[in-house]
């Protein structure tokens, strides 16, 4: 066995002057390899890694030790033999002190721990499928209900993906997108969990700098975050995947980066919306926003002490069929709607041709970018496009909370 150890001292300084730095060992054959990562409290490092023929995984600052090998790997690494060569074990510097601390880095090779499985997740009670409300549609379409944002231990999560999926199915939804910080480690495992389960998992990534985060979603490849973001927009456009602005007004996770050309989708009601249910900053951001934007909604799930389940707020697709394939031309085509609860009691907002529809939405007001405001009479509400007023349009409450959001 080999055991590097290597020690740096890094500090705010560092961090200011790049936020990745590498750690570099050769494999010369061995099967696996196990990394270990020490620093004193109050700091923040990531940790990843990457082989010769490129990128094996992330865990950020979820976790301190890892193991890749030929037929598994930890949650975040992608398993497989390793190449000869040298690799690098990657390191964010998230949040460092003003005084340097030593960071230690710990390689062995082959690796002494073994990867546990995963638990499959135990299945739960099925909740009516939301699908099931049949909200009026295209010939040819159906509604599906589901979550553009979720996160399981295959990056910063509490709950593996079966486990996660088990929640969603018990929330009523019909597919789940499963985000995870800068890995795709997850996209080969889902077909199998969302089968076991009965629901559809959509493969995704959430491509995430201190600048801010973007949603990639289709199995469509490992995206580079140490790219510049306009690079995201143009290769996720090419590999036929759709890419989303993540929760652009979010506290410390803000998007700061500038963007030549703004991507097609924009995931406008993030969960943390539900702790401001009144704010008007969304409908400024989006009044400067591109016309055409898909709206996304997204629970941005990482544990049960949330105190909320995958759904909150949920992203309805009108798509031909529920897989990932017909979810994602779905969203390429912009038929989303969004409403605060998968229930069928929720008040929702859709189009239909050139109408406005809204379904148990008696008693809400209606509202467009423009500022015009009108109250709904009835279960459903049928609006022409002449006399909807020009879109987005919301629901809210008498109190001014919003409940559906669509374009």
């Amino acid at each position: 066995m080999t055991r590097l150890v290597r020690t740096l001292r890094l500090g705010l300084e560092d961090l200011l002057e790049a936020e990745l730095r590498t750690v570099a060992f050769e494999v010369a054959g061995e099967p696996s390899v196990e990394v270990t990562l020490e620093h004193e409290p109050g700091a923040v490092v990531d940790l990843g890694l990457e082989g010769p023929a490129g990128w094996r995984g992330w865990s950020g600052g979820a976790r301190r030790t890892f193991v890749v090998g030929p037929g598994a790997a930890t949650p975040g690494y992608v398993p497989g033999a390793l190449e000869r060569g040298e690799w690098h074990v990657q390191l964010g510097l998230y949040r460092l002190p003003a005084e340097p601390i030593d960071v230690r880095v710990t390689i062995e090779l082959p690796a002494s721990s073994a990867v546990p499985p995963e638990p499959p997740g135990d299945p739960r009670p099925s909740a009516p499928r939301a699908s099931a409300r049949g909200l009026p549609a295209g010939d040819g379409l159906t509604w599906f209900a589901g979550d553009l944002h979720a996160h399981s231990t295959h990056s910063d999560g509490e709950q593996s993906l079966g486990e996660l999926a088990a929640l969603a199915v018990g929330n009523g939804l019909d597919f789940l997108a499963v985000t995870e910080h800068n890995t795709v480690s997850h996209h080969p495992l889902l077909a199998g969990v969302g089968a076991a389960h009965g629901i559809t998992l959509l493969p995704g990534q959430e491509v995430t700098t201190a600048r801010g985060h973007a949603n990639a979603f289709g199995d469509i490849g490992w995206v580079d975050f140490r790219e510049p973001p306009d690079r995201w927009v143009a290769g996720v456009a090419e590999r036929g995947g759709v890419l989303s602005i993540n929760h652009p007004l979010q506290e410390e996770w803000a998007w700061q980066h500038p963007l030549a050309a703004l991507p097609d989708a924009l995931e406008l009601w993030h969960v943390s919306w539900f702790q401001q249910p009144r704010a008007t900053a969304p409908w400024t951001l989006l009044s400067r926003w591109r016309d055409d934007v898909t709206l996304l909604g997204g629970s941005d799930y990482h544990h049960p002490r949330h105190g909320y389940l995958p759904g909150t707020p949920v992203t309805w697709v009108a798509a031909e069929e529920n897989s990932p394939e017909g979810i994602l031309d779905g969203i390429r085509a912009g038929r989303t709607t969004i409403t605060r609860l998968p229930t069928p009691d929720a008040p929702a907002l859709v189009r239909l041709g050139d109408d406005l529809v809204a379904l148990a939405a008696d008693g809400t007001v209606l509202a467009d970018t423009c500022g015009r405001r009108r109250m709904i009479h009835g279960d459903r509400v049928v609006l022409p496009a002449e006399r909807a007023g020009h879109g987005p349009y919301r629901l809210e409450s008498p109190a001014g909370e919003v409940l559906a959001i669509t374009r």
